[in-house]
């Protein structure tokens, strides 16, 4: 039977102390750095060369939902009853709400230096040391909002303009397609700075500190997002009845994308997986 992901917003206090214990023993173990570790290696940008998968690609979308799987496998093997919750940053939008409380993520970063000071998460709690990233901190950092140079989060309106694209992706399949539902989502525009970026991608500048770049993974609210960014094909493909992963073929021996692509069936690394295997997930979970 398939379990359920909730909106972060509706989980009890039980639920809210058993997530945060998952996590806690899944980077105790040391699991948790393997995946930061994964998502450093697959953050791909256009400009480097070979097969770009994690990003600025069709494949963002289910890269991303095995990755989620992975992770949430891990949690529930410390408690079979825990799922990664999602985060509707349309609507939850306060830096002081959730998923930003005491009993869940822990609060904004300090001025001086971005640190997270209290929460489970805090380095002063002692359960959640920085050891893989792009720079030598040791704590978890966040800037909410980024106080210096103020961003917001993506409105619902931004959101609906991606779903309502009813192509999937469509060619040179990176960062600069000005059409498709998956480089909508993913956020990537034209220009520079924040006017920039979108969806996504704006959501990860808004939280800031450890979410910019690679190593985004070290901060668990990572995973909720992700999750509401993975609801959103679910909501996308209700919406566009038949319409599918593209592309279906590979781009041939010519094309600037060639080998640089996932299609429809090819391999998804790290893993044994296509994007196609992974567009119905309903037997393994579903949102409420």
């Amino acid at each position: 039977m398939a379990y359920v992901r909730k909106d972060v917003s509706r989980l009890t206090a039980a639920e809210r102390g058993r997530l945060v214990k998952a996590f806690l023993e899944v980077k105790r173990r040391g699991e948790y750095d393997e995946f930061v570790r994964t998502h450093i290696e697959y953050y791909t940008p256009d400009g480097e060369d070979g097969l770009r998968a994690a990003h600025m690609a069709p494949s963002f979308l289910p890269w991303h939902r095995r990755f989620l799987l992975d992770l949430e496998q891990a949690l529930r093997r410390v408690d079979g009853a825990v799922t990664v919750p999602y985060w509707d940053w349309t609507r939850d939008r306060s830096a002081s709400g959730v998923p930003w409380t005491k009993d869940l993520l822990g609060g904004n970063g300090r001025a001086r230096d971005q640190q997270v000071m209290t929460g489970p998460f805090a380095y002063a709690a002692g359960h959640w040391t920085i050891t893989e990233g792009v720079t030598d901190g040791e704590f978890l950092a966040r800037d909410l909002g980024r106080a210096r140079d103020p961003i917001d989060l993506p409105t619902r309106a931004e959101l609906d303009r991606a779903l309502a694209d009813p192509a999937y992706d469509a060619p040179p399949w990176d960062s600069t397609v000005s059409r498709g539902f998956r480089n909508r989502l993913e956020g990537w525009g034209t220009g520079s700075g924040k006017a920039s970026w979108h969806n996504h991608n704006r959501v990860h500048r808004w939280v800031g500190g450890a979410m910019l770049g690679g190593a985004s993974v070290n901060d668990p609210v990572f995973w909720f997002h992700h999750a509401f960014v993975d609801l959103q094909w679910e909501r996308w493909k209700s919406r566009h009845r038949g319409r599918r992963y593209l592309p279906a073929q590979p781009p041939g021996p010519g094309d600037p994308q060639h080998d640089r692509i996932v299609a429809r069936g090819g391999k998804l690394p790290p893993w044994d997986v296509t994007p196609e295997s992974l567009e119905d997930v309903s037997r393994i979970y579903r949102y409420a």
